[in-house]
This record gives structure tokens, sequence and C-alpha cells, in this order.
């Protein structure tokens, strides 16, 4: 089981700073996050949307601010040369479990990766961000349910902001009657991705699901997936689902799902045959397993003393949005100094006979040591 100084929950800004300011003090730290790509709530909700308001930087996108922080990061989640994933950065899992356990605390993942820590930072932002479903209780872990494109996050951000790395394996719905469910900039850029696709990717039919003939999307986007939908080569279905039916359990143990059950805007029933469902209506924040870990919470959110950032569980700290105290202000700027804090309080509990002066990265050699440059 690997151990570790600190482990961050949260691989947003916050997250990615809290793990540089961990590196710089010198301790071993393991960042986890649900997404299966940093940058928190900036990359899933406003990757492409400008920022104003982080010191020095007068004008960045949530994609470029991002890069820059993995950047910042490097000497401690270092990249492989290969194949640029990023050491001790585990994304993808999210934290089910934390237990207290001789010198620090256990964390357990959805993958079932363990690792102990002596210390715990919880930058989970708003929460752990998952996919909207479409409310149907019986698509809960259909085969051939999607939710994202192939490959959407297999690279890190890059600065022009808009390139799609996909996989070079065609994906689960090709050659077959592909349903896209909603009417937002992620259902409409699904499509044109789906329809432009190389003909060994391409669906053999796409229908688009949404509740009305109204989106909510780029107005660009829009009339692109409109002029498909007025050639036919798109399939423009209104309809809520209320249900679903799927193969018999008894033939098919993965279950997959062979048509929606929807209503029709004239309030009569009827169904939508499909080979794959791809519901694209964006990501909800959830506390989760979070709430049951016994930190005292006000309004959904961890309260922390402000000295320290730590939370009713000695040990278990809590920076960004999540956490609350009096006059706090949910803004990054607010995040970045949590974690600056935090990260001294857990160095100090780690080391608490080390001396208290500062060092500065302008002039300390041992810090010039760590981040791997020449003073």
């Amino acid at each position: 089981m690997p151990q570790t100084d600190a482990l961050v929950i949260g691989a947003g800004p916050v997250g990615l700073f809290q793990a540089f300011q961990l590196g710089l003090l010198g301790l071993k730290v393991e960042v986890v996050d649900v997404l299966p790509q940093a940058g928190g709530q900036c990359m899933a909700l406003y990757p492409d949307k400008p920022i104003y308001d982080v010191p020095g930087v007068p004008r960045c996108t949530g994609r470029e601010l991002t890069s820059l922080l993995l950047q910042q990061a490097s000497p401690f989640l270092p990249p492989d040369a290969n194949t640029g994933q990023r050491a001790h950065l585990h994304l993808g899992q999210q934290v089910e479990s934390l237990s207290q356990v001789d010198g620090g605390w256990q964390v357990r993942t959805s993958t079932a990766w363990t690792c102990q820590a002596h210390s715990v930072v919880i930058a989970a932002g708003a929460g752990a961000f998952v996919p909207r479903g479409l409310g149907v209780p019986e698509l809960d872990g259909a085969a051939n349910l999607s939710h994202q494109l192939p490959g959407e996050f297999a690279a890190e951000p890059q600065g022009d902001g808009r390139k799609r790395h996909l996989d070079a394996s065609p994906p689960a719905w090709a050659g077959q009657h592909l349903v896209i469910a909603g009417g937002g900039d992620e259902a409409l850029n699904a499509v044109l991705i789906a329809s432009r696709a190389e003909p060994a990717h391409r669906p053999a039919r796409i229908t688009l699901l949404h509740r009305r003939d109204a989106f909510q999307a780029d107005a660009e986007v829009e009339a692109e997936v409109r002029a498909l939908i007025q050639s036919g080569d798109v399939q423009l279905v209104l309809g809520v689902p209320q249900g679903a039916r799927l193969t018999p359990a008894s033939t098919d143990p993965d279950r997959r799902i062979e048509a929606l059950q929807l209503l029709g805007a004239d309030g009569h029933p009827f169904e939508l045959p499909l080979d794959h469902l791809l519901v694209r209506l964006g990501l909800s924040p959830k506390l989760g397993p979070l709430t049951q870990w016994g930190m005292a919470l006000e309004r959904k959110q961890v309260r922390v003393d402000t000295a320290t950032f730590e939370t009713s569980l000695a040990g278990v700290h809590a920076v960004g949005d999540i956490n609350t105290y009096p006059g706090k202000k949910r803004l990054l700027l607010c995040g970045f100094h949590e974690a600056t804090l935090a990260a001294h309080a857990i160095a100090t509990a780690l080391n608490p006979d080390a001396p208290p002066h500062l060092l500065y990265t302008t002039t300390s050699p041992v810090l010039h040591q760590r981040l791997g440059v020449k003073g």
C-alpha cells in the first residue's frame, strides 16, 4: 500500500496548487480526482471561458489555468516522458472511504486503490463532478450507456483549448444507431464529432433526443446541427424519458438498452429503439461519500479552523469551495491562500521541531533543489 505525507482529494485549481505547496515544503503528496482530467470545475464547466481575477494573470481560460498549474506542480507530479501520465496523480476515481489508522488516515477509492497518509486535504470544490443522468433508474449500469466521447479527456489541457484527442480505436457505437440525449453544447458538439468521424468510427444512424425543439448551445454549433437535421443526416426526436426497455438479465447479464420509453409533446407515449445511448447533459457536483466521514458540516460545506484549515477531524483539512468559515469567499484567490496555510500546518505537524522561519523561492537553494531549478 502506498504511503505518503499528504493526500489531496480534488485536482481542480486549488487542489493542484495544494500539491505544489506541499511539495515545496518537502512533503510527499498524492492527488485523487473523480474526473478523468485535472482541472475540476474550470475544465468541467467553463474550459474556454475567460477568467480575469487570477493574481498576475490578466486573462486566461480555465484550460490555460489548469495547464499552468500542472506545469507549476510538475516537480511533484512529474509527467512520464512516453505516456504523459503524471506520477502521484490518480484520475477517474472517487474516494469512497476515509478511515483513521495508526499514524494518519487510509483512503480507498472506487477503483480499489488504497493509500495511507499522515494528513488529508479535501479540495473537492462543490463536490465530485459526476455526469447528469436522464432520471431513469433502469439505465444504471447498462452496458450500452455512455456519458463521454472516446478519449475526450485523454490529453492534458492545451493552450488553444479546442483540440480533441480522440482514441484511435473505433468507439462502441461505430456502425450502430447512436442516440445522443441533450440540448446543450455538450450534446450538440457530440453530434458534430460523431457525424464527422472517419467512416470506420461513424455511427450508422445518429438521433438527437431532446425534450423540446430549442437548444441552449453556441449559435454556430446549433446552426451546424440544424443543417444536419435538415439534410436528414441526423434525426431529431422530441420527448421526455419515462423509462427504458432492456434485454432480459436471464439472456444478457450485462443488460443492454433496447429502447427508451418517451412521452411525446402530444402527451402520447412512444418508444425509441437504439443500439447505444450517449447522455450529454453536463456534470453535476455531489458531496457523495464525504458526508459519511464524520466531519462537522454546515449547509453541505465543511467547517474549518482558519489558522490551519483543519476540519473537526484531526489531520484532515479542507480548502477551496468545499469549506466554510466566517467571512468565507468562494474565490480562486481565497482557495490558494487556504492551500498555503494548510500546507504549512501539515508540515509543522509532521516536523514540529523544524525551524519556523520561511524560505523564499527567490533565494532559497533548498527550494530551488526541490523545484529542479538552478539559482
